[in-house]
């Protein structure tokens, strides 16, 4: 099988690929990313070299570039390429729009037209909304997105399914809850507390710190997916849980007391707007009819995540300092 992954240089498709040729050593991958601040070549150094991968410097919004790669013949699409931190889409919602939407669109027009077989369209929980205090989103909740990141990603879902209805794609969605894992940007939440910890930085705590997020292994998520690309039915939805809420105070606790960090460093901070009080993902879908579920327990995930982070300081200190965009450059002009 031979794959397209977008946005493979950040975190969920880094991952992803590397799981993906470990597990199927006998298909190959193209990785197209455009390398915005998120994307970084140094997450895939250690597979630079292999036959089966192959990365590609390119937009998915832009159209000549998609089809050519795919009329060149691909069996499945897997859309990683996002625009995803909150933040950044309160502050300006642009990108997140041109990415989300009109890339989403590129990549589902040129799949149509030269009959990709398979299409992925990897989604969030946060087009749901906020949770009441009891609940799980299922694949059947209304899609109520409050932030321009979870609206864009809403409105790309949204599209897939018509295209599916509309032209026959033979096309899936995944949505999942809070992915931590190696490999993540520095910016979220589980990373940016721990290398500010490891920095005796103050970790800063939104609002009374109480948001209820799922949180989800990043292994666990690559083989959902790898199991919904081999196993899912055109059409549907997924939803990809950890089966584990934690208030963002919990997540901090946590970091702090396996760094054995003082509590003096939590700072609270205004709440963001729009903040959504809670996730929580119902994965029995997948679990009864695909045979997914998570492997990993989060005091095992969370221990193996921090102690990454503490064995790779010079990856995250590199992208603190921004050195990592120079290296991105000179990866790619060596790879053309």
């Amino acid at each position: 099988m031979r794959l397209l992954v977008t946005g493979g240089a950040g975190f969920i498709g880094s991952n992803f690929i590397r799981f993906y040729l470990r597990e199927h050593p006998e298909d190959s991958i193209i990785n197209l990313d455009k390398l915005t601040y998120a994307g970084n070549l140094e997450n895939l150094k250690d597979i630079e070299g292999d036959a089966r991968y192959q990365f590609i410097h390119g937009d998915i919004a832009d159209f000549n570039v998609v089809d050519f790669l795919l009329k060149d013949g691909v069996d499945a699409v897997i859309n990683f390429a996002a625009e995803s931190h909150v933040d950044r889409s309160i502050n300006d919602p642009s990108p997140f729009l041109r990415t989300n939407i009109a890339g989403t669109q590129i990549l589902l027009e040129s799949s149509r037209r030269n009959k990709i077989p398979r299409f992925i369209q990897v989604s969030t929980d946060e087009v749901y909304g906020s949770l009441e205090p009891i609940g799980l989103f299922t694949e059947r909740s209304a899609l109520r997105p409050n932030s321009p990141y979870a609206a864009s990603k809403a409105s790309a879902d949204l599209l897939v399914r018509s295209y599916f209805k509309t032209y026959n794609l033979p096309a899936i969605i995944t949505r999942c809850s809070n992915n931590y894992g190696p490999y993540q940007f520095p910016e979220k939440l589980i990373p940016l507390f721990v290398t500010n910890a490891l920095s005796d930085e103050p970790v800063t705590i939104y609002g009374d710190g109480l948001n209820i997020r799922d949180w989800l292994y990043v292994d666990d998520h690559c083989r959902a997916i790898d199991t919904v690309l081999k196993k899912g039915k055109a059409g549907e939805i997924y939803n990809i849980g950890g089966n584990t809420e934690k208030t963002n105070l919990e997540i901090t606790d946590i970091i702090l007391n396996i760094l054995n960090k003082p509590q003096s460093l939590k700072k609270f901070v205004k709440d963001r707007q729009g903040h959504d009080r809670r996730y929580a993902i119902d994965s029995t879908k997948i679990k009864m009819e695909l045979g997914w579920e998570p492997k990993y327990k989060f005091e095992e995930a969370i221990q193996k995540t921090i102690q990454w982070y503490i064995d790779n300081r010079e990856w995250w200190e590199r992208i603190k300092s921004g050195e990592y965009r120079l290296s991105n450059e000179q990866r790619v002009q060596s790879n053309e």
